[in-house]
């Protein structure tokens, strides 16, 4: 059993951090982020997001990543990619909680709203 823990930080608020159990590994670049190394997360989450398409984790921290890089549009493609994946399971947040992927992703887009209309 594997955990990963996605980050989902937008804005000043953050998401509180997800727990996912999974048989396989999946590259979240949950330290990069976590270190404000928005750089180095992106590049292994877009080659992540290469080997498994549609997989929510990774859009959802790609989105974080590109957020803490300042491109809003490509994080909100992210999220809304997350949102709308085929690929749907429900995540174990830090306080005990669960809250599907979907529902993850919808948070992360509502919390990216004001940054995308301040930068247009």
């Amino acid at each position: 059993m594997l955990h990963l823990m996605l980050m989902a930080a937008v804005g000043s608020t953050t998401l509180p951090p997800v727990v996912i159990e999974d048989q396989d590994r999946i590259e979240v670049a949950y330290d990069a982020l976590a270190a404000g190394e928005a750089q180095a997360a992106i590049a292994a989450l877009e080659a992540e997001r290469d080997r498994n398409p549609g997989e929510p984790a990774v859009l959802i921290n790609l989105g974080s990543a590109y957020f803490q890089a300042g491109r809003y549009e490509d994080a909100r493609l992210a999220f809304e990619a997350a949102r709308t994946s085929s690929t749907r399971y429900e995540l174990e947040l830090a306080d005990g909680s669960w809250a599907d992927s979907r529902m993850i992703a919808q948070a992360a887009l509502q919390r990216l709203s004001p940054e995308l209309l301040a930068s247009r």
